[in-house]
């Protein structure tokens, strides 16, 4: 072999290197659906249940008293009411109350894979004794 397809040969291993380096540093920003903190649950929130057609915005900051928590409101179309909820190892629970003071309305659902903690799906229980529905949450601000 030549001098000059050696230097090449060389080179283009850096390169390689330093690609699958940059690569992994991108995936290494994602983090894993199982380390979703309570900050990343902090934000604008756009939601469905399944069954009804109404858009549904959640709004959640830090708790003020319970820090890993978060606290917020949820609106519906004319409804609007305190939220609050955390997170643990990708389980989100989040719980709302339309007089202020008893849960009206659960929400426990799971990061979805792959989606950098942005995307939610699971059961939506209103009150007690009702059965469960789907819902979805996509954060509206990644």
């Amino acid at each position: 072999m030549t001098l000059k397809t050696l230097l090449f040969i060389a080179a283009s291993a850096c390169a390689t290197g330093a690609w699958a380096q940059f690569d992994a540093s991108i995936t290494s920003a994602c983090p894993q659906d199982w380390q979703m903190s309570d900050k990343q649950l902090q934000g604008e929130w756009l939601g469905s249940i399944k069954g009804s057609d109404e858009s549904i915005l959640i709004v959640l900051g830090p708790h003020p008293e319970w820090e890993g928590n978060v606290k917020g409101r949820i609106s519906r179309p004319g409804s609007n009411h305190p939220m609050v909820g955390d997170v643990n190892q990708g389980s989100v629970t989040l719980e709302e109350s339309a007089d202020g003071s008893r849960i009206t309305g659960t929400w426990l659902g799971e990061v979805t894979e792959g989606s950098c903690g942005t995307e939610i799906h699971g059961s939506y229980l209103e009150g007690e004794d009702a059965p469960p529905h789907a819902f979805i949450m996509r954060k509206a601000k990644p």
